[in-house]
């Protein structure tokens, strides 16, 4: 019988990390070995748990994972806020350790990730796309590491198929009327009491449009694909950005 997986959690007292806890409490393949919260010391963790999983906030998630790195810990990271500076730095850090694993995931709801993917096969095929994305208003930053993901996505699968750039006839505008622009899409972030996590993606033509719309409405939604990832993680050295790596969608 193989042994269960012991599982730290980092931000356990949180929203997030509190889910996370009885999740892994609830599963019979792994093991709450550990939770840590503001002030307690990440490097504690070595030799004392498998997988950390981090849900804590974005100024101190990127010193979390070198930590866990150092400490001999994959680690699985659900925190936003990263930059494609901060994931190279840990890609290098993860390089010159003996097989670590590092996932970082914009989103862990299975019907985002589905949602981003069925988005980037859209969208060489339309005209325009844009992203609207809708959280609680506690969330600390936007737009969500979701929706830039989404946009990037979409870019991405225009430039390869060589469509040129939306059709945008502004001239005047309030400032962030238009949203942020990320790779040449526009992403609108709403901050409503009463929401949790929400993301509509609307792609135009002329005469139809396509809109690809998921929500979470309680973050036990994200749970399958957090636990996935610790099941996962330690199977791939080195850093996975994305949980659609790990759901084999081709």
């Amino acid at each position: 019988m193989t042994d269960p997986i012991k599982v730290a959690v980092l931000g356990a007292d949180g929203r997030m990390g509190s889910t996370v806890c009885r999740a892994v409490e609830e599963a019979p393949d792994l093991v709450l070995a550990a939770r840590l919260d503001r002030g307690d010391d990440v490097a504690s963790l070595a030799g004392r748990v498998d997988v950390a999983v981090d849900f804590t906030v974005p100024s101190v998630t990127e010193a979390n994972v070198h930590a866990l790195l150092d400490a001999g810990v994959h680690a699985v990271v659900g925190t936003t806020g990263w930059d494609e500076a901060a994931l190279g730095r840990v890609r290098e850090h993860a390089a010159r350790t003996d097989g670590l694993g590092v996932v970082v995931a914009p989103n862990f709801a299975l019907s985002a990730v589905l949602a981003m993917q069925f988005a980037a096969t859209a969208a060489r095929w339309f005209e325009s796309a844009e992203v609207i994305e809708l959280h609680h208003p506690d969330k600390v930053d936007a737009p969500s590491g979701t929706a830039v993901a989404t946009a990037r996505h979409i870019a991405a699968a225009r430039r390869d198929a060589g469509r040129e750039p939306m059709p945008d006839a502004t001239e005047t505008q309030l400032d962030g009327a238009r949203g942020a622009v990320v790779d040449g899409v526009h992403v609108h972030a709403v901050r409503l009491r009463g929401l949790v996590a929400h993301e509509e993606i609307v792609l135009g033509n002329p005469g139809e449009q396509l809109t690809i719309r998921t929500d979470s409405f309680d973050r036990v939604s994200f749970m399958p694909g957090v636990l996935l990832a610790v099941r996962e993680v330690g199977t791939r050295p080195g850093l996975t950005v994305g949980l659609e790596h790990l759901l084999e969608l081709g």
